[in-house]
């Protein structure tokens, strides 16, 4: 198609699945903080006034230094909730976690670490595309920056705006490449105080900003709580689970998905660390122009070390096929878990930032969170294609 549309979405870190995916990772940074072999399962689920914690652990008693309520309620108050029905203070916390299965753990825990085998089956998928700096969709990348923009606004002082919030950007394509909204709908819980006109124009600014200039879509395409009104929000109004939000911690649909969620998982499943390495390989090919984007798809077994299988394509427009840099991908990368959380350094307590805005397009730092976006394989790339 040389015109179409195409939409993506994000939530907030204050949207009910998020506040689970955000205490599910800081149990696994607890973990790792401790011991970087632990083994973490975490699943939460928030309502009203309740905070449900399940999974499996293996690793250090960590919870005799730091209460399992503690960290929840700090996460919690951390986010912003301390309004009626879910407050910080007075949240009731249930605490189910328990021993990994020996069954499971056998068949990753092997005497010679860099047998270790993949924590279980699936499949991950990793992608990049030339739509924006960060090679991410343009749709998905620009819905998580509007709410970050309204979430820093809270954070410093925006008392009118409360945690949950949603965002949705629908932008026109032509020949491939994106070059305006078309329509922009953003939901944001608030104070009773506020009118609709007035909460359209709060939001109004942080839209704008986030988009590349001229790209603002016609009035009459930009809805602001299309309901009239949003004041009950976050677990009050919505139960929450981990790993509900999927295609938004990756790539709002624009490329596949393997099903398995991120969130509450140390390195070694490889529904979190495969799919690292999968986006971490597509973005330093994108970003050596031997394609203009990339899918990797790559499998696993239970208890074995090397993916199963390893798919590539380079959607036809690339000076090398797929096929030609799947089969010279071990030059470049180890893909077991171990070549995996060696490369990225992954057993580390990175993932309490990863849990909102996305997993992916975020920009790495000193503090070695994100690693996956690094472009260090570019030269090496270059060498063995060009």
């Amino acid at each position: 198609m040389t015109k179409y549309t195409f939409t993506s979405e994000s939530v907030s870190e204050g949207h009910p699945d998020k506040v689970c995916d955000i205490i599910s990772d800081n149990i696994v940074d607890l973990f790792l903080e401790k011991d970087p072999d632990s083994r973490v399962a975490a699943e939460t689920m928030v309502t009203t006034n309740k905070v449900v914690i399940s999974g499996e652990v293996k690793g250090p008693n960590v919870f005799k230094d730091t209460p399992i309520d503690d960290l929840v309620r700090n996460t919690i108050k951390k986010i912003g909730y301390d309004q009626k029905g879910f407050d910080w203070k007075n949240v009731s916390i249930e605490n189910n976690l328990h021993e990994q299965s020996k069954d499971i753990a056998i068949g990753v825990d092997k005497k010679d670490e860099k047998e270790q085998g993949a924590g279980d089956q699936g499949i991950m998928f990793g992608f990049a595309c030339k739509e924006t700096e960060q090679l991410m969709p343009a749709p998905i990348y620009y819905s998580h920056l509007i709410l970050e923009s309204l979430a820093e606004a809270r954070h410093n002082g925006e008392k009118l705006l409360l945690p949950d919030s949603k965002s949705q950007v629908s932008l026109d394509y032509e020949n491939g490449v994106p070059c305006k909204a078309s329509a922009i709908v953003v939901s944001t819980q608030h104070d009773p105080s506020v009118s609709q006109k007035e909460i359209k124009e709060i939001v109004r600014p942080h839209v704008i900003k986030s988009l590349p200039d001229g790209w603002m879509c016609e009035e009459e395409n930009f809805f602001v709580n299309p309901t009239g009104r949003f004041v009950i929000g976050g677990p009050v109004g919505d139960c929450g689970l981990t790993g509900r939000k999927i295609i938004v911690d990756t790539y709002g649909g624009a490329a596949p998905h393997g099903g398995g969620a991120f969130s509450g998982k140390d390195p070694s499943k490889v529904d979190r660390s495969g799919a690292y390495a999968a986006r971490y390989l597509a973005k330093n090919i994108v970003a050596a122009n031997l394609a203009e984007k990339c899918t990797i798809q790559l499998s696993y077994a239970i208890g074995i070390s090397k993916p199963i299988s390893i798919y590539i394509n380079t959607h036809g427009d690339t000076k090398i096929q797929g096929n030609e840099i799947s089969e010279k991908i071990s030059k470049i990368m180890d893909l077991s878990p171990y070549g995996i959380k060696e490369k990225l350094s992954l057993n580390r307590p990175i993932y309490s930032k990863t849990a909102a805005y996305g997993h992916f397009g975020r920009k790495s730092n000193s503090n070695g969170e994100f690693p996956w976006e690094e472009l260090d394989l570019v030269k090496s790339l270059k060498s063995i294609f060009e």
